[in-house]
């Protein structure tokens, strides 16, 4: 998927002002996935979205850290200045785009290293 299609389906499901503000969050939900995953699988997810949003894939964080849900969007929180509350609406815009853009095994692979109670976030079911 290319930058702007991304960018414009998160836009519309965050019901953000312009791709600006879509990529300003975008960035923030990838930086805060990265530093809950592997390198490697960090680095794997970069090569499947566009430039510059792949960028927020690759900076070294070292060992990933393990926290859950309400971790996860404090810190989408805390990066973008919103509430908790409008973190996890962020979240959910970013990451059903996300299960659109990459491949399905991507998706499954990257739900299998978040909190299980982040599946929703991906706009479906959790898989089996």
């Amino acid at each position: 998927m290319r930058l702007d299609e991304f960018l414009t389906r998160v836009r519309d499901r965050g019901e953000f002002h312009g791709d600006d503000e879509a990529e300003q969050v975008t960035t923030a939900v990838l930086w805060v996935i990265a530093s809950r995953i592997p390198p490697e699988d960090a680095a794997g997810l970069a090569r499947e979205l566009p430039a510059p949003l792949d960028d927020a894939l690759r900076l070294e964080r070292g060992r990933p850290e393990t926290f859950g849900r309400a971790e996860f969007l404090r810190r989408v929180a805390q990066q973008t200045g919103a509430r908790p509350r409008t973190a996890e609406w962020d979240a959910g815009a970013v990451l059903s785009t996300l299960a659109e853009a990459v491949p399905r095994e991507r998706v499954e692979h990257l739900m299998a290293r978040l909190p299980a109670d982040c599946a929703d976030l991906f706009g479906g079911p959790a898989p089996h």
